[in-house]
């Protein structure tokens, strides 16, 4: 038993311990049981400071470590990638076109990286990241090769993640029964496709189920067709099923119905539409809207951006007669190496609505002058500009002879494959002689198509614009002489699918070193090279957006930087 007594200020401890245990201690052993241990003195190896120092050094080599190896960055960029890992990756982003359900190439620093693309039955093909197949990497001079490069993606991708309050708030929009908001859309194919992606925007704003679109007849190619006619039905409703019920009519609690009818303004917010039909639609239960092109903002939350884009480029997947026979198209041109895709905006009515002339002679420059006389509703360009103010303005659709020159210029073979997507060009083949004769292969969808197989789509002009969209899109260069519809869809849609090479023509910049014939050919190619840049396809910083239009452009033009989880943004067929 211990007991402490205090004496002169130091507690001494004594401890009872057994006699038997003390014969067999020593009196050393004695002593270190009745004294405490010191504890042994340590050195401080490091100072606090220099200890900081050690802790923020490690720091920057994990971060430097991170940018490199975790976001692949070369070596600094002005995009931050914005990576975005799912699992429904493949079931999200398939497009339904031709070879790929998609096809995203990879970020590499100029290398050839092999992607995996799919074709329509889902088999996996190997092709190669800068459009060559394995076979022709390594063929021609290294200018064709640099001709077909691909861009650098700088690792964008796709991204369709919805946030947690978007996927809370589906269940009650697609279990709503009481509202139902009707579309009708106008214009040729591709102004109707960019109504129709709206629309499904517009019913997720307003909690509404979308009833399937119309598709108003055509005054000026007097297509009738409908919608399941150009688009798969049952995907569209089975892609959207999470986001927007989409039902084929109106039930019959609301056939009677009076609906709210409206034509919203350009460029309005979801809070103005919620503002402006919401209460009244939500008395009526059935909303009708008309002419929908160019008016949702560009602008929209996160969410609604990727759904714009979910529809637009998975869910809007063409019928399958369509899609079958654009595939082939596509497949007969690829069989022999990479191919170009044109889209030649050469007919009448495009150079009677820009206000611009062919320059095939003064007899077609005549009839261009007198159809728009006859007709001055369609010019849709600003009146009070002259045809060469236009022109210099780089408003007017390049011609045959300029397209020729710019192909050349950017460094495309000879023999280059070439598919041209348009309309009948004003002068027919003569229009077309500055290409043919520079270019020998030059296809159109006649030239591919064996007999017979576009006979069910004779007289349809929106199945015809659906094939050149397929064929188009899956090319692995694609350049259009003039903007559009269809030149901004598929600029979108090759952005969304790896950032595919797409050639914008600087046609502003370009045309004063058109029109100097004393600058020797080889510093013409120069200069046209690096105006162009880029121009290629390659991801770009979004700035701000202009609303005085000369054209009216639509939705596809905001669609242009499909990079983070791909954003991007007017009458005519193509």
């Amino acid at each position: 038993m211990a007991k402490s007594k205090c004496s002169n200020n130091k507690k001494v401890s004594y401890i009872s311990v057994p006699s038997q245990i003390i014969n067999t201690l020593s009196s050393s052993s004695l002593q270190s049981l009745l004294l405490s241990p010191k504890k042994p003195s340590r050195k401080r190896l490091f100072s606090f400071k220099s200890s900081r120092l050690c802790f923020f050094i490690l720091f920057l080599f994990g971060l430097i470590g991170m940018l490199k190896f975790g976001y692949n960055l070369d070596p600094v960029i002005p995009f931050y990638p914005y990576p975005c890992a799912t699992t429904e990756a493949k079931d999200l982003i398939s497009n339904g076109y031709s070879k790929s359900e998609l096809a995203v190439a990879s970020a590499g620093g100029g290398n050839v990286e092999k992607v995996e693309v799919f074709n329509a039955t889902g088999e996996s093909q190997p092709f190669i990241s800068n459009g060559f197949s394995k076979s022709d990497v390594g063929k021609g001079p290294n200018s064709e090769i640099e001709f077909w490069k691909q861009p650098d993606g700088l690792g964008y991708k796709p991204c369709l993640v919805f946030s947690r309050d978007y996927r809370s708030a589906s269940e009650r929009v697609v279990k709503d029964r009481t509202r139902y908001l009707m579309v009708v859309v106008s214009g040729g194919m591709n102004q109707q496709r960019n109504q129709i992606v709206d629309a499904v925007v517009i019913a997720r704003i307003l909690g509404a189920a979308l009833v399937v679109p119309i598709l108003q007849v055509n005054v000026i190619w007097g297509d009738e067709s409908e919608f399941s006619d150009i688009f798969d039905l049952e995907h569209f409703k089975r892609v959207l099923a999470d986001d927007v019920r989409i039902v084929s009519s109106l039930p019959s609690t609301h056939v009677m119905t009076r609906p709210v009818e409206g034509s919203p303004p350009l460029h309005v917010t979801p809070q103005w539409i919620r503002g402006h039909y919401l209460r009244r639609f939500n008395r009526e239960g059935v909303l009708l809207l008309r002419s929908l092109d160019s008016r949702l903002t560009k602008d929209l939350p996160s969410d609604l951006q990727k759904l714009r884009c979910k529809v637009a480029f998975h869910a809007l997947r063409f019928a399958p007669p369509i899609l079958e026979l654009g595939n082939k198209l596509a497949e007969r041109m690829r069989s022999k190496g990479p191919y170009l895709a044109l889209h030649l905006r050469m007919e009448i009515d495009v150079w009677v609505r820009t206000g611009c002339l062919p320059g095939l002679s003064h007899e077609y420059d005549e009839i261009v002058r007198n159809e728009r006389k006859q007709r001055p509703e369609l010019l849709t360009a600003r009146s009070k500009m002259t045809y060469h103010e236009r022109k210099l303005a780089g408003l007017c659709p390049l011609n045959a002879l300029e397209v020729t020159r710019l192909l050349k210029a950017l460094g495309a073979p000879k023999n280059a494959r070439i598919y041209w997507a348009g309309g009948q060009p004003l002068g027919g083949k003569e229009a077309l002689l500055p290409l043919t004769q520079e270019f020998h292969q030059f296809y159109n969808k006649e030239d591919l198509a064996l007999p017979g197989e576009l006979e069910p789509f004779a007289n349809r002009a929106s199945v015809m614009a659906a094939i050149d969209y397929i064929v188009s899109e899956n090319s692995d260069v694609f350049m259009p002489s003039h903007g559009g519809n269809m030149g901004h869809a598929i600029q979108g849609h090759r952005a969304f699918a790896g950032h595919k090479k797409h050639i914008t023509p600087n046609k502003r910049k370009m045309l004063p070193y058109f029109l100097n014939s004393s600058l020797p050919e080889a510093e013409f190619n120069s200069i046209i090279k690096e105006l162009h840049i880029d121009s290629l396809g390659q991801p770009e910083l979004r700035e701000g957006f202009q609303h005085d239009h000369i054209e009216t452009d639509s939705f596809i033009e905001r669609l242009k930087l499909f990079g983070k989880y791909i954003e991007f943004e007017p009458f005519n067929n193509q």
